[in-house]
């Protein structure tokens, strides 16, 4: 058999294989991930609320480190970054205090009549039509389960019906326990958009029951659950509290750090691997207020910077006064990376050496890297050519 008919055998033989593995892992959507999401109850959000966020982030940090060199004592800062982390940590919350916001109809709201959370699902999103005010933006329903579904349901329609949808929109879909309330989910958003004629609708799975990790045949859902939302899913969000009480962890216990919470997101980092779903690490419920802002400080902080070593980069923020500690464990993260991950770029584009022999897979890691920076306000856009940066990212032209 001639080489050339040999190949043509084997391309016959793996034509489904390339087919679905080109379907199923699309690659990057070549799109901005923001670095954290903001949950907002849904009675205390109205057009004020962006504002009103970094208005109040801004009064901590100058009340309880007012200048660059008390942020960096209290955080441990390293002397070199601490005056401009400072500044980009104080820009930050002028410019742009919050990436992307959720209003929350699910846990952080409650059971309440259906008058009110009609009235509260419409004033939303007329309020969030009027300012959106941040560049991703959404809601969160109750969940598909049967005792909620209704009112899921209901909210979602009275939203959509109001909203006004744009490419930064997203819905978040809570504790999901099958890959059935998945493909419902799909069924619903597409009925949804025939009916509103509005633009295409996606949504994030929250992965906060053992059932999402673990089905009962022993495979992991999540992966199938992702394969079965197709391109309306764009993320998959960690619920700290939730996952870890169903599994039985002591309340004392619970954390974005537990044994079982690094297990859980160590599953959906692999299920989303390839496939341009983002990742996003759930919350710290230790808040920085009262006597405790410091240590709560240090905690965040400390999470906050774990998850992005683990290759987390988004993650929640629940109070105005974590913003700070957010952006400054963000922009420290970059600042320190920066400057050798600029060096093995160049290095692997034929510019100089880096002491490093760094593959594709690395280049577009480090490429990567250096975009997400940038897109956050941790690297400005001038010291790094950036040309080719993105296709050197294998992120794509467009959204998928």
């Amino acid at each position: 058999m001639s080489l050339e008919n040999l190949l043509a055998e084997l391309d016959r033989r793996l034509a489904a294989a390339d087919a679905a593995l080109a379907d199923d892992y699309r690659g990057d959507r070549g799109v901005r991930q923001p670095i954290h999401t903001v949950y907002v109850p849904a009675d205390r959000y109205d057009v004020r609320t962006v504002g009103d966020w970094g208005a109040q982030a801004r009064a901590a940090l100058e009340e309880y480190a007012g200048s660059a060199g008390e942020f960096a004592k209290v955080l441990d800062l390293p002397a070199e970054f601490a005056d401009d982390v400072y500044d980009r940590v104080r820009a930050k919350l002028e410019r742009e205090p919050i990436e992307d916001l959720r209003i929350d109809f699910e846990d952080g709201y409650g059971d309440r009549p259906d008058d009110e959370e009609d009235a509260a699902a419409i004033a939303a999103a007329q309020a969030l039509a009027a300012n959106p005010a941040t560049p991703f933006h959404g809601l969160r329903i109750k969940s598909l389960e049967a005792p909620t579904r209704r009112r899921a349901l209901r909210t979602l329609d009275l939203f959509i019906k109001e909203a006004t949808i744009t490419d930064g929109f997203v819905i978040t879909l809570p504790k999901v326990t099958s890959v059935e309330q998945v493909e419902a989910m799909v069924f619903v958003l597409e009925t949804l958009e025939q009916q509103y004629d509005v633009p295409r609708l996606k949504f994030e799975i929250q992965v906060e029951t053992p059932q999402a990790i673990l089905g009962v045949d022993g495979t992991a859902l999540i992966a199938r659950m992702i394969k079965a939302g197709g391109d309306r899913v764009t993320g998959l969000h960690y619920g700290t509290y939730d996952y870890s009480a169903s599994l039985g962890v002591a309340a004392a216990y619970q954390s974005m750090e537990h044994p079982v919470a690094d297990h859980a997101k160590d599953v959906m980092q692999l299920a989303a691997a390839g496939t341009g779903v983002f990742v996003s690490d759930g919350s710290t419920n230790v808040l920085p207020v009262g006597d405790a802002v410091h240590d709560a400080w240090r905690l965040h902080f400390r999470l906050v910077r774990r998850s992005l070593a683990r290759g987390i980069y988004q993650g929640w923020d629940m109070h105005p006064a974590q913003l700070p500690t957010r952006f400054a464990a963000t922009y420290l993260f970059y600042r320190e990376g920066f400057d050798q991950a600029a060096r093995r770029l160049r290095a692997y584009l034929g510019d100089g050496e880096s002491g490093y022999l760094d593959e594709p897979a690395t280049a577009a890691a480090l490429a990567g890297f250096v975009l997400r920076g940038i897109e956050c306000g941790a690297i400005d856009e001038t010291e790094f050519d950036t040309t080719g940066l993105a296709k050197l990212a294998r992120r794509a032209v467009h959204e998928s």
